[in-house]
């Protein structure tokens, strides 16, 4: 058995004040929100929430992004898959004529009887005419293994193309999966970020959002809320076209995966601003960072696209003067802003 061993006895009150801090501890822990679902302390200032909503906001529009070109992914796959399924069908259908004519023929031939052909020579009324029969039965002959050999490539083929779609399958629902996953994370987000902003009074709220959002009443190039008007003219005029559209936009929702006419995410905007100069663009801030020639901030001109963060996580249309149209987020439409607002990460002229 066992020795059972005698508790040591604690300094009274050594015990009970360190489960106290252990407990205050992880109190602090949960209220300042480590598992981002929008627990916060009950003291919080205006300006501490906006930075943690502002936090939230950011981390949303990073999983945006990646739902964005899962989506654009599952989509092609989506539509390969489709194609290769319409390939196989086609396939299929000359393959069933090919198997009837073959059929046609092996019912001919056993109706024939299979007679030797020196003895069909030997009772033919008319031998000429029974050789020249002959000579075309070789030919068919040939014909008709030519056609076996097609009928087996094509089943080959359509084979093929099976396990292709399945591999198609296979990568649609791992994409499908990977929607989901990042779809419940920028939910996520945006009700912790809800959360908090419910804390704010209106006033409070007011103060704390960003200047420069006019209305859909007041869209148009004039400067507004003491921004510079554009002092650049765009280098050509599908950029030209891209900032005219972005000013029309001003004052749109952002929605989240949306690329217009009336609502956007931060890519979404670029890419529909492009889109009606002509000029088809990816649709992630990752991959339309690439979509052009490289500029520093100093040879920024107007249609070039404004990127921040390091994650490359935003993106905004510069429209010259130090300022950019973009869409920041769920809680402010599409605006401008002064560039500097947000940590610079690189620039791309498209056209």
């Amino acid at each position: 058995m066992a020795a059972h061993r005698k508790l040591r006895q604690r300094p009274a009150g050594g015990g009970t004040a360190r489960t106290a801090a252990t407990l205050a501890l992880a109190g602090a822990a949960t209220a300042t929100g480590f598992d981002g679902t929008g627990h916060a302390e009950p003291d919080l200032t205006p300006a501490q929430i906006k930075a943690r909503v502002d936090k939230l906001y950011q981390e949303a529009e990073v999983a945006t992004e990646k739902y964005n070109g899962a989506k654009e992914k599952a989509e092609a796959a989506e539509d390969r898959l489709a194609e290769l399924r319409d390939e196989a069908a086609r396939k299929e259908d000359r393959l069933n004529s090919a198997r009837a004519s073959l059929g046609s023929a092996a019912a001919a031939q056993y109706r024939t009887g299979g007679l030797d052909p020196a003895l069909q020579l030997a009772l033919s009324d008319d031998p000429d005419r029974y050789l020249d029969g002959a000579a075309f039965a070789e030919r068919a002959g040939h014909r008709q293994a030519s056609a076996v050999t097609r009928v087996g490539r094509q089943l080959h083929e359509i084979e093929q193309l099976r396990g292709a779609a399945r591999v198609e399958l296979a990568s649609l629902r791992s994409r499908q999966t990977e929607l989901k996953r990042h779809r419940k994370t920028i939910t996520g987000k945006l009700d912790s970020a809800r959360q908090l902003l419910d804390r704010l009074t209106a006033d409070q709220r007011a103060r704390l959002t960003p200047r420069g959002a006019p209305d859909r009443a007041s869209r148009g190039p004039a400067p507004r809320d003491g921004l510079q008007a554009p002092v650049a003219a765009a280098p050509n005029s599908r950029a030209a076209a891209a900032v005219s559209y972005a000013y029309q936009a001003l004052g749109s929702p952002y929605v989240w995966g949306a690329t217009g006419p009336d609502a956007f995410d931060c890519s979404g905007l670029i890419q529909a601003a492009y889109r009606s100069a002509g000029v088809s663009l990816p649709r992630t801030t990752y991959a339309q960072i690439d979509a052009g020639r490289r500029v520093a901030r100093s040879e920024l001109l107007p249609g070039d696209l404004a990127f921040f963060y390091s994650g490359i996580s935003h993106v905004g249309l510069y429209v010259g003067g130090g300022q950019m149209i973009h869409a920041p987020n769920p809680s402010s439409p599409v605006r401008l802003a002064p560039i500097s607002q947000m940590p610079f990460a690189g620039a791309t002229r498209v056209v």
